[in-house]
């Protein structure tokens, strides 16, 4: 059943009471044409449900689902509180009557009516709590029974209040009252509240009209420190920069080795070194160039070692 607000819808025509309702781009032209299907009577509905039960008969199927799209309707009517747009609410419950169609047995002494109920609303209900806002409000039982009790409940309770009285927030002997009602916990019920009450901030909100992007909290969540690239970055480089450093100079011969600690590994408060070129190739007894040679040696034996510790 498809319910779409992005095509422009003519006037409906059926050509028979079962037709297939088409797209159509005006959602009150659909429940319009719901509201037209012929409903069945006890004796139709048992005969359908039986032939589809007993030899999947797919005309029967639809017959069950069409006269049933005005329950759907109703139902979601119930939850446009929610801020949900009612065409994709009636599409989910759709999608809940059709499961029910599916498992409907006519021997059960029910109608279609009392069973489909159970499930137009679970799927409305799980709907609702993936979409009502970005971070789940729902999870638990418990919870799930409060969220799409309290609303109502509210109401009552400020519906019942003195006139002039304005409060948003429940009093403790109506948090009470709630939680008998629920058989929930109290805590429940103020944990419940509060993020019935919150909203959705964005992390990273849109440029504004200037040009400048806004400032959002994703400005002071991030913690660069704890980023998981950069955490195993620096935990590589501290491993290179303690065994991998001792297992590169492990590769070179004393001479090699003391020229690059003397000339990279042991710093004066200047920076510098703390042999020059000259000061090693005097103690060894060569030219400076020898001993620059030396090391460029040095240090390309020591980069291959540091490629195979990596």
């Amino acid at each position: 059943m498809s319910i779409s607000s992005s095509h422009t819808g003519n006037a409906l025509a059926l050509s028979s009471p079962w037709a297939v309702v088409p797209s159509l781009g005006h959602l009150d032209a659909y429940i319009s044409a719901v509201n037209r299907m012929p409903m069945l009577s006890l004796e139709e509905e048992q005969e359908a449900a039986r032939k589809l039960k007993e030899s999947n008969d797919l005309e029967s199927a639809r017959k069950l689902v069409l006269s049933h799209l005005r329950l759907v309707v109703s139902v979601s009517r119930q939850y446009l509180g929610y801020g949900l747009p009612h065409g994709d609410l009636i599409q989910e419950g759709n999608i809940g009557l059709m499961k029910a169609v599916k498992r409907f047995d006519p021997d059960q002494g029910v109608r279609l009516v009392s069973y489909a109920l159970h499930w137009i609303k679970a799927e409305i209900h799980e709907y609702i709590l993936k979409n009502w806002r970005m971070v789940k409000v729902a999870t638990t039982k418990a919870q799930r029974k409060l969220f799409f009790n309290l609303r109502s409940m509210k109401q009552g309770f400020k519906a019942n209040a003195q006139e002039g009285t304005h409060r948003d927030s429940l009093s403790s002997a109506e948090v009470d009252k709630v939680a008998r009602q629920l058989n929930v916990k109290r805590e429940e019920v103020l944990e419940m509240e509060t993020r019935m009450a919150g909203g959705d901030v964005l992390l990273d909100p849109a440029p504004g009209e200037d040009g400048e992007q806004a400032f959002g909290p994703i400005a002071y969540l991030t913690d660069a420190s704890h980023e998981p690239t950069a955490m195993i970055e620096a935990r590589q480089r501290d491993l290179m920069a303690s065994d991998g450093l001792t297992a590169a100079l492990e590769s070179l011969d004393p001479r090699s080795r003391r020229i690059v600690e003397e000339r990279w590994l042991k710093v004066n408060d200047d920076g510098s070194g703390a042999m020059t070129l000259h000061d090693l190739a005097a103690e060894y007894g060569v030219s400076a160039e020898r001993i620059r040679q030396i090391e460029v040696a040095a240090m390309k034996k020591m980069k291959k070692a540091l490629v195979e510790f990596a």
